[in-house]
């Protein structure tokens, strides 16, 4: 991932909405969540959630498939791979030691960070 990927990544984040769609479809896992279901648990308009879901599809944080006529939404575990490679490329002056810390809390949260 280069800088620009990065930074539309975070700007696509910055908006509330987009942030609880990301939040969302990264608890919904495997199974992801038809775009109208996100909308409905989300009280979004249709069209909103629509242009919504479009830029976080284009910012790589999610993808879909086509169910029929519906469209099913995920998190796109691969972006968000590479936006955190991205951040950690250089961290810690290549100290391993210093980041291993974060990578525990990201892989197994503790009780207290979990809503």
């Amino acid at each position: 991932m280069d800088e620009n990927n990065a930074l539309a990544a975070f700007a696509a984040l910055s908006q509330q909405t987009r942030l609880q769609v990301f939040r969302l479809l990264i608890k919904s896992g495997h199974t992801g969540l038809l775009a109208g279901d996100i909308a409905k648990i989300l009280d979004v308009r249709q069209n909103t959630m629509s242009t919504n879901l479009s830029i976080l599809t284009q910012a790589k944080l999610i993808r879909n498939e086509r169910e029929g006529r519906a469209i099913r939404y995920y998190a796109d575990m691969a972006g968000i791979q590479d936006l955190l490679d991205f951040l950690l490329l250089d961290c810690c002056g290549g100290k391993a030691s210093d980041y291993i810390p974060l990578l525990t809390a990201l892989c197994c949260p503790s009780p207290s960070q979990k809503e």
